[in-house]
């Protein structure tokens, strides 16, 4: 079993108004506050197949410029996706499946880069997405509770699907097992960990009042399991892989 972190930009920032702004006051927020930022996508190989958490940000994207005031800067490109992918040992044609947390580009961007793998997202995004074909399946959650999360798919061995709602309204993440940790990997139900850490919502886009419930539930799960939080938008989130770093609050 690898997990390799997928990276795309470095070296970014995010003003506190940003990483904690969802839920608590804009006055009770540090405008001068930064937290770092980065962009970057996970890839599972269990010795059988390779799986793919998200696909990144188009290739054709320009880079990201740092200017005064922004709240989010991505930071500088390490590399785009392809050159990402063949930097980690992998072409195209070894992925096998394909787990889109949500319908925003730096999640969605580069399926048409992988059209033979199996696409799982949310019914709920497939259909925003417009997403149809024998290798899209839209995930319904048909396979029961999973820990304290209600309902779950079942993607690979010990690999669920899970609801996240919020962020967008078909928003999900990904849990995998192995041994005795797991591995969390989540569709921005936040932007830093600090904020899950002070139970406050980073950016919003489509449900607030879902997006507390997840952040709630992902909480109770991280609070009561050793997990590993695979964050999209924050260098914690690789260096918590590289060094198998079990979430602290």
């Amino acid at each position: 079993m690898k997990i390799v972190a997928l990276e795309f930009y470095k070296d970014g920032e995010m003003k506190e108004t940003f990483a904690l702004g969802g839920s608590i006051d804009q006055g009770e927020l540090d405008e001068n506050r930064v937290y770092p930022a980065s962009l970057q996508n996970y890839l599972i190989d269990t010795g059988s197949e390779v799986i793919l958490i998200d696909t990144g940000l188009p290739v054709e994207t320009p880079d990201f410029k740092k200017e005064e005031g922004q709240k989010l800067f991505m930071g500088q490109k390490v590399a785009d996706y392809y050159k990402a992918l063949e930097l980690a040992g992998y072409e195209p044609g070894d992925v096998s499946t394909i787990i889109v947390t949500h319908k925003h580009p730096d999640h969605s961007g580069e399926l048409r880069y992988f059209p033979n793998a199996k696409v799982y997202l949310s019914q709920i995004e497939a259909e925003a997405m417009g997403l149809t074909g024998e290798n899209i399946v839209p995930v319904t959650f048909k396979d029961g509770a999973f820990e304290n999360f209600n309902q779950s798919e079942v993607i690979a061995n010990n690999l669920v699907m899970l609801p996240a709602y919020g962020h967008t309204k078909g928003n999900s993440i990904a849990i995998l097992k192995v041994e005795d940790l797991y591995y969390l990997f989540h569709g921005d139900v936040t932007y830093t960990d600090e904020a899950l850490r002070r139970k406050a919502l980073s950016v919003v886009f489509e449900d607030k009042e879902g997006a507390m419930d997840t952040l709630l539930k992902v909480r109770e799960f991280v609070e009561t399991h050793d997990t590993i939080y695979l964050s999209t938008h924050t260098p914690e989130g690789v260096k918590a892989l590289a060094n198998k770093e079990i979430f602290q609050f």
